[in-house]
């Protein structure tokens, strides 16, 4: 007799078999479920940036402990890390041209803990580095705990901060582009956020069907994270 699988399993199981398209479609509906139901709980949009910021403090709050307490960064890669860290160094720009407020502020304190786990790879840990592998030709890689926490929460943030900007396009019916300047940067800015939203719910996808799994490490079809 055959054991009942669990709803989540078989869901997971059944995603995994569909085809690449199948499983787009499927990214975008879930994202614009979700996209629907954050606009009929949060009042004030800001709340997601927010919680966005939050949610990657508590992850890069993860990381820091794997680096000082564990004095290595074996998994994670200097390149994402930089790439971030520019990500947020022009989106703090723009915060200081046009905001200058709790936007600010916490973007600030995400830069700089950043910029923080960039110097201890390069110098202090550089030895942990694998160099060799943070590169685009790995097929598979295994993540540790750590670094999988933090991705995934990098991953959540990302969804809410894109979450902000898209809700509050809608609701000023797309004046906030023009608010933010004419051409196409402000589209781009858009656009980036929810390509790297996506990017990283690929990752998302695999940690959550490694945590239902009950493993603690996860083989995926990606880079060093």
């Amino acid at each position: 007799m055959k054991a009942t699988k669990r709803p989540i399993h078989a869901v997971s199981t059944w995603v995994r078999r569909q085809p690449p398209k199948i499983k787009a479609f499927l990214a975008v509906i879930s994202a614009m479920t979700a996209l629907v139901f954050l606009r009929m709980i949060v009042n004030d949009h800001d709340n997601l940036f927010v919680a966005s910021e939050a949610v990657h403090a508590i992850g890069i709050s993860v990381l820091i402990y794997k680096l000082t307490k564990e004095k290595t960064c074996a998994g994670l890669s200097l390149k994402s890390q930089e790439l971030t860290a520019l990500f947020l160094a022009v989106r703090l720009y723009c915060s200081f041209v046009m905001e200058y407020d709790i936007h600010t502020l916490l973007d600030s304190a995400t830069l700089l803990t950043t910029l923080w786990v960039i110097y201890m790879i390069r110098f202090n840990l550089k030895s942990s580095y694998m160099e060799e592998k943070d590169n685009f030709t790995i097929y598979f890689v295994i993540v540790e705990p750590f670094t999988a926490h933090y991705v995934f929460a990098l991953g959540v943030a990302r969804f809410l901060s894109c979450a902000h900007w898209v809700l509050q396009v809608l609701d000023t019916r797309g004046r906030l582009l023009t608010a933010l300047g004419y051409g196409l940067w402000p589209s781009m800015v858009l656009l980036s956020e929810i390509v790297q939203t996506f990017i990283l719910a690929d990752f998302c996808y695999y940690y959550v069907k490694s945590l239902v799994g009950g493993q603690l490490v996860l083989r995926l079809p990606s880079g060093v994270v």
